[in-house]
C-alpha cells in the first residue's frame, strides 16, 4: 500500500450537502485519482480484477476517481477517500474461488421426476371433461 500512496493524487472540490452558505465557498470534497492501467505497482490479474470491482468509477483512459463529501472537513473527507481506495484495493486482492462443476445424484434426479409426474397427474385432474375412472 506505501508504494500506491505517491500514485495517488488528491483534489479538492466544492461538495453540495450540509453547510449551509460555507459549503458555496469552501472545498471540502476529495476526489481520489489513481492510474490503473500505468500503475507499476499493480499486477496484471490485480488490474483486471479492480477496473472490474470499480465499475464506473474508472474512466475510459483507465484512471479510477473516487469522490468523498460525507464530512464537513477537508481532512475527514480525505481519509473517507483513502479509506474507500484501500477496501477497493483489499476486495480486488482476493483471488476469486473456482468453481467446481458438480453433477446431479441419481436420487436427485429420481425425486425430481417423480415430482413432475405428481404435478402432471393433478393437472391432468383440474382437464374439463376428465373423470376419476381414465
Amino acid at each position: 500500500m506505501k508504494n500506491l500512496d505517491n500514485e495517488i493524487t488528491l483534489e479538492f472540490i466544492r461538495a453540495s450537502g450540509p453547510g449551509g452558505q460555507n459549503v458555496n465557498k469552501t472545498a471540502t470534497a476529495v476526489q481520489l485519482r489513481f492510474d490503473v492501467i500505468n500503475s507499476p505497482s499493480l499486477g496484471s490479474d490485480l488490474k483486471g480484477r479492480l477496473i472490474r470491482l470499480a465499475g464506473k468509477r474508472i474512466n475510459a483512459e483507465g484512471v479510477l476517481i473516487l469522490e468523498a463529501k460525507r464530512f464537513r472537513t477537508q481532512e475527514a473527507n480525505r481519509e473517507d477517500a483513502l479509506a474507500k481506495f484501500r477496501e477497493l484495493i483489499r476486495k480486488a486482492g482476493e483471488k476469486p474461488k473456482v468453481r467446481k462443476k458438480t453433477r446431479p445424484t441419481k436420487a436427485s434426479k429420481e425425486e425430481r421426476m417423480k415430482e413432475k409426474k405428481r404435478r402432471g397427474e393433478v393437472k391432468k385432474l383440474r382437464q374439463t371433461g376428465r373423470r376419476f375412472d381414465d
